[in-house]
């Protein structure tokens, strides 16, 4: 194991937020975070510390003088197959510099591999704190937090790994866990193939390699675009991002379509759909030459029945009778249509890594976009249906558009609020309202917390149960 330390950097309380990159993606201005049980701020250099882990995993602290003692370890979200893979140990810049300046410790690791890494991925990051310990000594608390494919990680580290952490924050994660994951990705996919393409033979699962998912996203990228030309077609779309709950606002940079506006909903559907294509075959293959075969099925699948349970179903109604097609003509083809069957070891290979139990000992936050669809916010809903002891867990929802758009004030905010609740034993200033006070005291943005609750998760899987 191989460690350096960099040296000293000092930063100041007031930080700026705007152009930020990452998760914390939407616009702010100054923040501030002071430490929220003592009131600890952060007056000296910070230590910088980058290593190696025996798995190969690249590790990085960044611990400030005086420590507070609160460590957070913090869990990166999906790299794919070739990308570069740093360490990180927060969200942005921004949420970095703020909780250094409040004293917190920040730590975390790179994972040893990239794509579907849950296997890797726990390991390396328990090891990282392991090293964390060995060099600065134990910490008076440790709290896991993470986003993205890293909010799923966080919720694995507190169920596997109870005794090393005292709560944790999972924002924007995976909350459904791997094999809903993989099930509810296939859906729109089987959908889009099955009403656009009738008779292809465009490959859904058991890729074999990136030049067949290359192909099979070609095919359906191509269907999709041809289906905007017609009502039809976007009446199909539409059916397709039902099936996944693809929110109708689904990107910052564009205006939240008004109620009952379908047609722009459609479109920005359509938009989305072509991430949840590429993601569904290229990450999937990755991840299927892990878990050794597909780990997805739609035998004994109700599409009528998951289409009803869609937050998207009055959308999808609509436009079927605009374009005057039989929606339930289109729901009885998805039912004859020859269905896909899992290999049953990578089926248990991707609830090893990872489904939930829903057994928490510890508190669990979580905070999700209205507008995600890469991650639709219905994964929350699985989670707590999934959760053994609901007092535990709270969940916030933030009415934005987008993947991971949480201002700065936002994420600070729900931070400070899972770190009370460690300290009191109990959950208070949980409300929308409550959250939207505190971001606003800790960043200029606009926080946008909202009474929200999300509609049921199509295809939800705990570990033990279908």
């Amino acid at each position: 194991m191989k460690f350096r330390r960099v040296g000293a950097v000092v930063v100041g309380l007031a930080l700026a937020v705007a152009g930020l990159s990452g998760p914390a993606q939407a616009a702010g201005g100054a923040v501030s975070f002071a430490g929220p049980v003592d009131g600890h701020v952060r007056q000296g250099p910070v230590e910088h510390v980058e290593g190696v882990l025996p798995s190969g995993a690249t590790y990085i602290f960044d611990v400030p003088s005086p420590w507070n003692g609160t460590v957070l370890l913090y869990s990166h979200g999906y790299t794919p197959k070739g990308a570069p893979n740093p360490a990180q140990n927060a969200p942005s810049p921004a949420v970095r510099e703020a909780l250094l300046a409040g004293g917190y410790a920040l730590i975390g690791s790179s994972y040893a591999d990239t794509g579907w890494v849950l296997e890797q991925a726990l390991p390396d990051q328990v090891a990282t704190l392991e090293v964390f310990g060995r060099q600065f000594g134990k910490a008076r608390r440790t709290l896991a937090w993470g986003t993205s494919l890293g909010g799923m990680i966080t919720t694995g580290l507190l169920e596997r790994y109870p005794a090393r952490f005292v709560g944790g924050l999972a924002m924007c994660g995976l909350q459904q866990g791997g094999v809903a994951n993989w099930n509810n990705t296939l859906d729109p996919l089987f959908a889009l193939r099955t009403l656009l393409l009738p008779g292809a033979d465009v490959p859904l699962v058991r890729l074999g390699d990136q030049t067949t998912a290359t192909a099979s996203i070609a095919a359906l990228t191509g269907a999709l675009q041809a289906a905007q030309a017609t009502p039809l077609g976007r009446a199909r779309t539409a059916l397709a991002a039902a099936l996944h709950n693809i929110p109708a606002w689904n990107d910052p940079a564009l205006p939240e379509p008004a109620p009952g506006d379908y047609e722009t909903a459609q479109r920005n559907q359509a938009r989305a759909l072509g991430t949840t294509i590429y993601v569904g075959l290229s990450w999937r293959q990755e991840a299927e030459s892990r878990a050794g075969g597909n780990m997805s099925w739609n035998t004994g699948v109700d599409y009528a029945r998951m289409l009803a349970r869609s937050s998207l179903r009055a959308e999808v109604k609509a436009l079927y009778e605009a374009a005057g097609a039989s929606l339930e003509a289109d729901l009885k083809t998805l039912a004859e249509e020859p269905r896909i069957s899992a290999d049953p070891r990578a089926v248990a290979y991707i609830a090893r890594n990872l489904s939930f139990t829903g057994r928490l000992s510890d508190p669990l936050m979580t905070i999700h976009t209205t507008g995600d669809a890469l991650v639709p916010v219905q994964v929350q809903s699985a989670y707590r249906e999934a959760v053994r002891s609901p007092a535990l867990l709270r969940q916030a929802f933030v009415h934005r558009a987008g993947h991971c758009t949480f201002t700065v004030g936002e994420i600070l905010a729900a931070l400070r609020t899972l770190e009370n609740r460690v300290g009191s034993g109990r959950w208070s200033g949980t409300s929308p309202e409550a959250l939207n006070a505190l971001a606003a005291s800790l960043d200029t943005a606009t926080p946008a917390y909202v009474h929200y609750r999300p509609a049921p998760y199509p295809r939800p899987f705990t570990v033990g149960r279908r």
